[in-house]
């Protein structure tokens, strides 16, 4: 499918408004041909011929048809108006909800400005192509060739003449339509890039006053401006190339009638009131040709983000649910075998092998960069292996339901995410119809309930974008209190107890011990107080598990747990802090 035929997928479902529409447009043409006819009979009958009683019904009947025409545009520029709506609506709507469904290969490539240029910017070239420019080509269309069929009826000689300009005109909207289409694509690269770069920005606001490095990213800023300018004066420059020439060959048409009507009209040829006829036709050649520039520019631009738009929709995910998905309630048992998994030609993870018992924890340490976390997102298949499989209750995950596995799961990630939202709503993110009880119960097993209170809306409170105005400890302890509300079969924490106190961390854990046999819980962080009670403790380096066991057990190995132990705790006996 092109993305010319995509869009007409949209469109098809506002056919009848299109028609309708474009119906109007049609008598609206017809219309026109009445008010030049009746000026050429008001000079022929009334003024040369005498016939003055014909004067006031002839002006009422040209004040009728203007009524007429007035009251038939209002309604079809409502009809293309309520399509263009309507389509963009749908449209937005597919597209985000394609968008949803991308994995982390689709986000670690795009930049979030140059997504949002796509739902805004190229979104709404779509919506004045339906609403605007459908109708104006169609009408401008049907004008010129009807004024020139009317043209020829009054004076065929004449009218030939006027056809001379139909070759230029011809060849300018051909040459101007190969010239606007890359300076249009050129424009819209250059604006996603621009937005891309202010949303990085803002976002990394605090950064960059941080650093102090505001005259620094003015400077990036002005070269992203500089370039969306020359690429905005670029594509100008193609229409005010061709603009000038359509309007020259407007008022060519009004020069042939002037020299040759009057000729005909001196030499008797032709009636001073057909010379008025033709006169009003003329408007209804000139605009067409004053339009063309103008309407060119529109569809090339219409086109260039339809393909933008396209060309983002069909990227398709790499890791894709199964036709006929597994769905059932987990159990919380996980095996890995052989996994390893590669990216952008480097290997990440190599020969995963372990297995966790429902009800278990584990826990996973390493250095940075071992691939702790690529483990666990291999488990909630946000990637999919290379090799190797990684089963849960003894199903594969790439037979399971994507919607249905991670439902099962519940995660408070590394890098904290908190909507513009209450407090409430981003702890009740995942069962949205819980109630207040639940969402304060999770909050206390976080250990966030009495921070929570003491704000002076308590869960009311409006959090900012990615919580700013919160601390990194306070962060956490809501997403912890989010992913425990949910009650999953899965529990993973990666590095989620990093920004608390030591003291606020031994609490977290010992109401992670209540959760009970339904959940088995994965533990990812650099502080062995975390995960020394674990049931099963993974010590990864380099993409490998080098050692695997109880606290006790590793210990014993005197390897690199032991001497990430004694890094951290010096030669304090192991008995101490078993």
């Amino acid at each position: 499918m092109t993305a010319i035929k995509w869009f007409l997928s949209f469109l098809k479902k506002y056919r009848k408004n299109i028609i309708c529409g474009l119906f109007l447009t049609v008598l609206i043409t017809a219309l026109n041909i009445v008010n030049p006819h009746i000026s050429g009979l008001i000079v022929d009958e009334v003024i040369e011929n005498g016939r003055h009683g014909l004067l006031l019904p002839l002006i009422g009947c040209m004040l009728g048809v203007i009524i007429v025409k007035s009251g038939m545009r209002f309604l079809y520029q409502l009809i293309f108006e309520t399509a263009s709506q309507g389509l963009l609506y749908d449209m937005r709507d597919k597209v985000y909800r394609k968008l949803l469904q991308e994995d982390f290969h689709f986000y670690n490539k795009k930049r979030t400005g140059d997504l949002m240029s796509r739902q805004t910017g190229d979104m709404d070239a779509i919506r004045h192509f339906v609403a605007y420019v459908i109708y104006n080509v169609a009408e401008n269309v049907l004008m010129f060739f009807t004024a020139l069929t009317m043209i020829f009826t009054v004076n065929v000689k004449l009218a030939l003449c006027m056809l001379i300009v139909l070759p230029f005109t011809a060849l300018a909207t051909f040459m101007q339509s190969k010239e606007v289409k890359p300076a249009f694509q050129r424009n819209r690269n250059c604006f996603s890039s621009l937005n891309a770069f202010v949303q990085e920005n803002v976002s990394g606001n605090r950064v960059v006053r941080a650093f102090s490095k505001e005259d620094y990213e003015i400077g990036k800023f002005n070269k992203e401006n500089d370039a969306f300018r020359a690429s905005q004066i670029a594509a100008s420059r193609v229409w005010m190339k061709y603009v000038p020439l359509f309007e020259i060959l407007a008022y060519a048409l009004n020069i042939i009638l002037m020299l040759y009507g009057g000729y005909m009209v001196i030499t008797d040829e032709l009636s001073l009131g057909q010379l008025v006829t033709i006169n009003g036709y003329l408007w209804m050649l000139n605009n067409p040709l004053r339009m063309a520039g103008w309407l060119v520019n529109d569809i090339g631009n219409f086109i260039t983000s339809v393909e933008k738009i396209y060309a983002t929709y069909t990227e398709e995910p790499n890791v894709r649910t199964p036709e006929c998905g597994i769905v059932k309630k987990l159990k919380g048992e996980i095996v890995f075998q052989n996994v390893s998994y590669r990216a952008d030609d480097e290997d990440i993870v190599m020969d995963i092998n372990f297995k966790a018992a429902p009800g278990q924890t584990v826990g996973i340490i390493g250095s940075t960069g071992s691939g702790k976390s690529t483990i666990m997102n291999l488990l909630c298949r946000f990637y999919d292996t290379t090799s190797g499989q990684v089963l849960v209750d003894g199903t594969n995950v790439r037979d399971m339901d994507l919607y249905n596995l991670r439902d099962n799961i519940g995660m408070a990630m590394q890098d904290v995410f908190l909507f513009s939202d209450t407090i409430e709503g981003n702890i009740a993110y995942g069962r949205p119809d819980c109630s207040f009880d639940e969402v304060k119960k999770a909050a206390i097993m976080a250990d966030a309930n009495h921070f929570i209170q003491n704000m002076p809306e308590g869960y009311d409170t409006i959090v900012g974008e990615r919580g700013v105005g919160l601390s990194g400890g306070q962060k956490q302890r809501i997403s912890l209190a989010r992913a425990l509300l949910k009650k999953p079969s899965i529990l993973i924490l990666d590095d989620t107890t990093s920004a608390v106190d030591m003291e606020t961390e031994s609490y977290i854990q010992k109401q992670l011990k209540t959760i009970g046999a339904d959940c088995t819980v994965f533990v990812i962080a650099y502080r062995i107080s975390s995960i020394k009670d674990a049931d099963l403790i993974l010590v990864m380096d380099k993409g490998r598990i080098i050692e695997q066991g109880t606290h006790e057990t590793l210990l014993a190995k005197d390897g690199y747990y032991a001497a990430a132990f004694r890094s951290q705790y010096g030669e304090i006996p192991a008995e101490a802090l078993v």
